[in-house]
């Protein structure tokens, strides 16, 4: 199953995309794609199916030209991982982790897929992420291992890690500052089950990642060049934090960054273009703030 969130920002519909295609509307089952349904019992997968095979969900016929909106409907917290591809770690010069890097992005930054991204003011250095997110599914807390954090992830979406690299490292050395900056994190456009990449023939632990700007590939990755994997990710913050659901977690991003390519950095006008096997595209022109 895939679930999405179609319209104008702030009045999004919540969605399910099923097995065929179709495009169901959850309105009868939940207000949105929130931490709330991705906890119920028995599961929105199961809740979904069996609200479909008793005719309580409508089709959406015309999905065309609708905005496709963040997956999930603003997260409690987005928790990142930094240097977490050997090959990214290389083209920064930083070492090996021997731990995850952790570090926080102020979750109003969530945007649609498509959405327009804004250079912030006073910037010089805005960069881009393309990264494999975690959408929690129940709370997570002191998980034992990683087959139990596994139970905890609701699905899996792209997410775009947007970065002001003079904020974050020139200015006080605080990451945060550098990530949280207004629109700086595209999501979605789908939040796919585990169970629905399984179908497919998909393992989040092998999964191709590609980003362009201007139409030039600028990040070509897999998954598999993770050094910590998604559930072992969930496992170690269960550690430090409860995770609860609807939560969303980035878990870094592979080699083609401007700050280690040598690639001009983002400035208004300028199309960025990222695709993910198995969880779809996005797209964003962007602007100036």
């Amino acid at each position: 199953m895939r679930f999405a969130r179609l319209g104008p920002a702030g009045d999004e519909i919540p969605v399910a995309i099923d097995d065929d295609g179709e495009v169901l509307d959850l309105r009868s089952l939940t207000g949105d794609i929130s931490g709330g349904f991705l906890a119920s019992d028995p599961g929105p997968d199961a809740l979904v199916r069996h609200a479909r095979a008793a005719g309580d969900l409508p089709v959406v016929d015309r999905v065309d030209g609708l905005r496709r909106g963040s997956p999930v409907a603003r997260p409690g917290k987005v928790v990142c991982i930094g240097l977490n591809y050997r090959d990214h770690a290389a083209e920064t010069g930083a070492d090996i982790p021997t731990e995850p890097i952790v570090f926080m992005k102020d979750p109003m930054t969530v945007i649609g897929p498509d959405d327009e991204v804004l250079v912030p003011r006073g910037s010089t250095k805005t960069d881009w992420e393309i990264e494999l997110a975690i959408v929690i599914g129940t709370t997570a807390r002191y998980c034992a291992s990683e087959d139990e954090a596994a139970t905890h992830i609701a699905g899996y979406a792209i997410a775009n890690d947007v970065s002001e690299r003079a904020f974050q490292l020139e200015r006080g050395g605080q990451w945060d500052k550098g990530k949280s900056c207004e629109t700086f994190n595209p999501l979605g456009p789908w939040l796919v089950t585990p169970s629905a990449l399984e179908a497919d023939g998909l393992d989040p632990n092998a999964l191709s990642l590609q980003l362009r700007v201007n139409g030039e590939l600028r990040q070509d990755g897999s998954t598999r060049d993770m050094i910590f994997r998604p559930a072992e990710i969930v496992r170690y913050l269960s550690q430090f934090m409860v995770l609860y659901p609807g939560d969303v977690i980035s878990t870094g991003t592979p080699a083609g960054v401007a700050l280690g390519s040598g690639a001009p950095y983002l400035q208004a006008g300028d199309v960025v273009e990222l695709t993910a096997e198995g969880l779809g595209s996005q797209r964003q022109t962007m602007g100036a703030a």
